[in-house]
């Protein structure tokens, strides 16, 4: 059904034969051309036209967006068009003879047109990225569209049984595409802005935009940007303060919405923005004096548990998880992001957490262990956090970035092969299983922060056991990369080509579609001279 919907989508970006003044109309007549996809007829409310010499037709931008259902932008500064589905983003600018296809360079025929207000796209140009098997009757001036053949958009997963999905080590890598994303932290001011722009709308801009231009030099086409570091947030908002780590002081109005301004400035470049939230982390440590009336401590305390002297809110209150879910609505809502992401902070690992009094009082399945109450939490969560996104905005992609290993096979047969001290199912009670299997979101994002060499946590085995996972859903699997273990001493990061070995691996398993780097300022640094190897890898 999804690859029927997606065919649909991209209907009228269908690749034209050159004929001599062939128009599409809502009412056909016996010269207009009538246009199939799949046996059922579409119309179109606006005719194309053909681009002379080019032999390229146009079709209006807005029957896309409004009966096709894809996501669509023009940005009128930079006269761009922006138009997404899944993982590929387009970008064309008038009188531009390129286009970016996810942040590659494409000669195009011909370039997007601004026609009295009705912009106009290529089909042929866009056809020809998705794929889309076009058949010309000459006699009936019939274009038929068959969604049969569209392995470079859906590839069926293969057996991933062996680690390395039927392919021997050192396989040239036929492709390089799909999502290449960083996270940027704003916790502690870690990627950005800077402590030392606090207050400065223009530095923390220019800050931004710096950013951006570094990580898309290096190949990056998406970012992940954290707009909720710790109950607070970094635009303006009913339900949460200003966050402290914009000018430095908690609830304060930094005199500008940076969201809005990340947003825009991260499509005009056509790359992806994913707003990235820390779910129920309350704060960074457990002073509250300097909080503002509006945060969630001074307003529930009740909500809140301090586990080894780091506030929380309880995923065991159900009001509190509403209230979590209310706030994630906001930027849904108001903000034209292309993803919502959450991390791994759900339960905390290895600390007591003081929630008998939750487990006793929200209950009503009667749930014997106080651990699969925990799972149980966290499961309806992300399921009404799932269809809240959902129900506003369908594009919307809704990912999670679970811990790396989900449980150790010593202690679940079903479980990677792996010794990991710490899994997301028995500290943290994320059953990333589940939520894959219902289908509650849209991408995995596992965060195989270890090497292929080091034994207890490898690498090539976690991301063959997570692609089993997502084999046969719809799930996407992104895998999570830490470019700033290198130059530590735990085995296998004394060199950069440990990146490029992951992402050579990652190309040999059809169902990792992409990859995420924690975080922006490791890459920024160059570590072991990583840049110029993935610049080049991701550019090739």
């Amino acid at each position: 059904m999804k690859v029927r919907k997606w065919f649909m989508l991209l209907l009228m970006f269908v690749l034209c034969i050159p004929t001599m003044g062939i128009s599409v109309q809502a009412a056909q007549t016996s010269s207009g051309i009538s246009i199939y996809l799949d046996g059922q007829q579409i119309k179109s409310d606006v005719a194309p036209y053909i681009v002379p010499k080019a032999n390229v037709t146009m079709v209006p931008m807005r029957v896309i967006g409004e009966n096709l259902g894809a996501k669509v932008n023009w940005e009128p500064k930079s006269q761009t068009a922006m138009i997404s589905k899944q993982d590929t983003l387009l970008s064309l600018t008038v009188n531009q003879k390129n286009a970016l296809v996810n942040n590659n360079s494409v000669l195009l025929d011909a370039s997007v047109q601004n026609k009295q207000g009705r912009i106009m796209v290529p089909l042929r140009f866009v056809s020809e990225q998705m794929g889309l098997e076009v058949k010309w009757e000459d006699k009936t001036r019939t274009i038929r569209l068959q969604s049969g053949n569209v392995a470079t958009m859906t590839p069926q997963p293969p057996d991933v049984s062996s680690e390395t999905g039927g392919m021997a080590p050192g396989t040239p890598i036929v492709t390089n595409g799909g999502l290449r994303g960083v996270w940027i932290s704003t916790v502690y001011n870690l990627d950005w802005p800077s402590s030392g722009s606090y207050g400065n709308q223009a530095k923390q801009q220019q800050e931004y935009i710096q950013l951006l231009d570094e990580l898309q030099a290096m190949g990056m086409n998406a970012v992940f940007v954290q707009v909720r570091p710790s109950g607070d947030a970094l635009y303006p908002s009913t339900l949460t303060p200003w966050s402290r780590f914009l000018t430095g002081t908690p609830g304060k109005n930094p005199g500008y919405d940076p969201l809005a301004f990340m947003v825009e400035e991260t499509h005009r470049r056509g790359m992806q923005f994913h707003a990235w939230f820390n779910p129920f982390r309350a704060t960074t440590d457990a002073k509250t004096d300097q909080l503002p009336a509006n945060h969630v401590i001074k307003q529930h305390p009740d909500w809140i548990v301090n586990a080894n002297k780091k506030l929380y809110i309880n995923p065991g209150v159900p009001a509190a998880r509403q209230q979590i879910i209310n706030e994630v609505m906001e930027v849904v809502q108001r903000y034209e992001i292309d993803g919502v992401h959450l991390d791994d902070y759900f339960y905390p690992s290895n600390v007591a957490f003081a929630d008998d009094a939750a487990f006793k009082a929200y209950n009503s399945k009667k749930i014997v262990s106080k651990a699969d109450w925990r799972r149980d939490n966290i499961n309806q969560f992300v399921q009404q956090l799932n269809q809240s996104i959902k129900s506003v905005k369908p594009h919307v992609q809704f990912g999670i970035s679970p811990f790396g290993v989900w449980r150790n096979s010593n202690v679940d047969p079903t479980g990677s092969d792996t010794k990991a001290g710490v899994t997301a199912y028995d500290h943290m009670f994320a059953d990333v299983r589940t939520w894959i299997q219902q289908g509650w979101i849209d991408y995995v994002t596992p965060q195989i922060y270890w090497s292929l060499s080091f034994a207890p946590a490898q690498y090539d085995k976690l991301v063959t056991w997570w692609a089993n996972e997502v084999q046969g859903t719809n799930v996407k699997l992104y895998i999570g990369h830490s470019p700033y273990k290198l130059g530590t001493a735990e085995a296998g990061w004394q060199s950069a080509q440990e990146i490029i070995n992951q992402l050579n691996y990652n190309a040999m398993v059809p169902q990792v579609q992409g990859s995420i780097f924690f975080s922006a300022k490791d890459l920024r640094k160059n570590p072991l001279g990583l840049l110029p190897a993935l610049s080049s890898y991701y550019n090739r």
